[in-house]
């Protein structure tokens, strides 16, 4: 009886213990000019079956604390003080041979990029039979029947031919999904995911996000849940701790960070984030100023005191600790009782910053007008000779228009067209069919056939600027080719025409002469809008160019957009798959699915009933960063079918969960008008789809 009484306390003390607990966490880089502090008393613990997240900006840290617990802080790295309790274990100072085999056993980590993880010569299967081999000492037939269930487990389809395969062959979604089950082969007791879900489509995401929830639930893992997005954060975290330059600024639970924070930082992080009732004409977005200090030159005091608004002398002078607000609710700052009560009211030179909508006329010609366009791309024949052709279609029977000085916003999963509709409008991809006609003029001809005067007027901004920046040229030449290539200044007035422009992006004359590699992400996509505009342009489009940035950087962009576009009158057609950036930003929004508009009409109208059943479901999907709004629970099986092969009937009909039997199989879906401006293509009859039940609900 006693040693079943001491079994049941053991038990008992396991569960009460943290699977992880960082205490005074200390991590420095030895560089050239000495050590540079990149973490700073760190400490937070995760339980079992436990998520914590921890968020904040690029550079604040977030990714270094991870790589430390793991030990993978490279050769110039190393933790200088404090302690990582892995189940009661110290793992700092153990030697490298024990860390690796509590690594591959018992701690597991899902990078953000799987093609990083994935190795692209060997097939999958045997990568993750390898983990079973290597540490359980499992023979090759046992570990991949283990693999294969364990695929089933994270809801792979077909998981025995996923095996076979190379990791090029499948989507980005399944990757991920490949690279978690893997981190579960051996049931490990801390789960470390840094940015999971950054790449992937709002669809992909959710439902990555739910098969984490449902693992911890399963396998009762601790989850350390490392992420900039505040919506997928609120999403799958228990307890949050917020990161900045370093140091944890503020740690509670979910509900009381988000809904009640106490410190400056945290929100500033709020008010960046456009929500799915804001739009651009009743509210702003208000970010932060400045940026994260280098760890090189940190603040004597607050290290958040440059960019706060509440500084006052003491926190110039004095570091603020971590101290209790409320039971359960840390935060450091001197102020953060005050800071918690004291309605924040803008600065008056942000205010001066902020720029009015520009108002455009609805009833005016508009400036884009596209018919039945079609781009489709030839696709090798099954047979050698004499086969028939295939086409990848791309697009397939689009038909918009844009009003002069309107924003369009384009939605949809990865593979659904966006942008190659918008490589056709602007020319770098030629149409297979339909009229494009931009301010009178035919420009259904490739960009090298155009007129250099239509070229002027429509320029672009791309999602990577690192791809579209040259490495060897500077801010200022790179900017004012376009100037000079279009002759829009005198040869003498480049210069200041260069740095108005500079001014105008928040960057300054002191950018002329710097190189893309001494910019942040922020500033590298401001250089590229600024490059966009430099001739001044009817219209801009815009190809993903705030999704990967941090979301005070974010808020910047779109309000340097929308001040562009009001001074300037620039139309705009805006790709992303965050809705909740589209609500804000745009003005009309085009749902597309498998190369076809399937929903059009004014944002507002969009993310109310009633939707499109594929509307329904990426509204269902989109993390919301306020853990008192309630959303419908729907998620599509499936990938986005082939487009060299499309469904017949409806192409939605696959994945749709409001199929309605076989006139969706075999007739494409009609027109119907919810009103003037808003069309859903869906055989579903259109006061059927206006009795669809409300996608996301506020709370108390």
């Amino acid at each position: 009886m006693s040693a079943q009484l001491e079994w049941i306390t053991e038990a008992d003390h396991r569960i009460k213990t943290p699977v992880l607990q960082v205490e005074d966490l200390a991590i420095s880089y030895e560089t050239r000019k000495g050590d540079v502090p990149a973490v700073r008393d760190v400490s937070f613990d995760i339980m079992r079956g436990e998520a914590h997240g921890i968020v904040g900006e690029s550079g604040c840290g977030k990714s270094t604390v991870a790589f430390g617990i793991v030990n993978f802080l490279g050769r110039n790295g190393r933790i200088v003080d404090g302690h990582i309790l892995f189940q009661g274990q110290d793992l700092v100072g153990q030697a490298p041979e024990e860390l690796r085999r509590i690594r591959g056993d018992r701690i597991a980590m899902v990078y953000q990029d799987p093609m990083q993880a994935l190795n692209p010569s060997m097939r999958l299967g045997d990568q993750m039979s390898e983990v079973l081999i290597v540490h359980r000492d499992m023979e090759k037939a046992a570990a991949e029947e283990k693999c294969v269930d364990m695929l089933k487990r994270v809801y792979m389809a077909d998981p025995a031919n996923v095996m076979r395969r190379y990791p090029h062959q499948i989507s980005g979604g399944q990757q991920q999904r490949v690279v978690i089950a893997m981190a579960l082969l051996n049931d490990p007791a801390l789960l470390i995911m840094d940015e999971p879900t950054t790449a992937l489509d709002v669809t992909v995401e959710a439902a990555v996000l739910d098969l984490i929830a449902e693992l911890q639930r399963v396998f009762d893992t601790a989850i350390m849940y490392i992420s900039h997005n505040l919506g997928v954060v609120a999403r799958v975290s228990t307890k949050v701790g917020v990161m900045y330059a370093g140091e944890i600024v503020e740690r509670a639970t979910v509900r009381e960070v988000y809904l009640h924070p106490f410190h400056p930082y945290t929100q500033g992080l709020m008010r960046c984030v456009p929500r799915l009732g804001m739009d651009k004409r009743s509210s702003f977005l208000y970010p932060i100023p400045g940026r994260v200090p280098s760890p090189a030159n940190l603040p004597p005091g607050c290290i958040f005191e440059p960019r706060c608004d509440y500084a006052r002398e003491r926190c110039r002078l004095k570091k603020p600790e971590l101290r209790q607000m409320e039971p359960g609710h840390l935060a450091r700052c001197h102020f953060a009782e005050e800071v918690a009560q004291m309605g924040w009211e803008p600065p008056e030179e942000m205010l001066a910053d902020l720029a009015t909508p520009l108002e455009y006329d609805r009833e005016a010609e508009p400036i884009l007008s596209i018919s039945h366009a079609k781009t489709y791309y030839e696709a090798p024949s099954k047979q050698l000779i004499g086969g028939e052709k295939l086409y990848v279609k791309a697009v397939d029977d689009v038909s918009i228009t844009v009003q002069k000085g309107e924003t369009l916003g384009v939605v949809g999963e990865s593979g659904c067209g966006k942008s190659t509709l918008v490589k056709t409008i602007i020319g770098m991809e030629r149409p297979s069919g339909g009229e494009f006609e931009f301010m009178g003029v035919d420009v259904s001809t490739p960009v090298s056939q155009r007129d250099l005067s239509i070229i002027q007027e429509l320029q672009m901004v791309f999602q990577n600027t690192d791809s579209t920046l040259n490495p060897s040229f500077t801010v200022g030449a790179q900017i004012g080719r376009p100037l000079r290539r279009f002759n829009a200044v005198p040869k003498e007035q480049i210069r200041g025409e260069v740095v108005r422009l500079l001014g105008m992006m928040k960057l300054g004359e002191r950018y002329y002469d710097r190189l893309p590699r001494q910019l942040s992400g922020g500033e590298k996509q401001r250089v590229g809008i600024a490059r966009a505009i430099a001739a001044r342009p009817e219209l801009v489009l815009c190809d993903e160019p705030v999704s990967s940035l941090d979301v005070s950087v974010q808020a910047a962009v779109l309000n340097l957009l929308m001040e562009i576009q009001a001074e300037l009158g620039t139309t705009l057609i805006f790709i992303a798959h965050d809705l909740s950036v589209v609500r804000f930003f745009c003005d009309h929004i085009a749902v597309m699915y498998l190369g076809q508009i399937v929903e059009f009409g004014p944002s507002e109208a969009i993310y109310a009933p009633p939707y499109h059943p594929y509307t329904e479901a990426l509204l269902s999907a989109v993390p919301i960063p306020d853990p008192s709004v309630e959303q419908k629970h729907i998620r599509l099986s499936g990938n986005v079918p082939s487009a060299l092969n499309p469904p017949s009937g409806c192409r939605f009909r696959t994945r749709c969960p409001r199929l309605l039997g076989e006139i969706c199989e075999t007739e494409a879906p009609p027109c119907q008008h919810a009103s003037d401006e808003h069309r859903i293509h869906c055989h579903i009859p259109m006061e059927e789809l206006r009795k669809m039940e409300v996608v996301i609900t506020v709370g108390d």
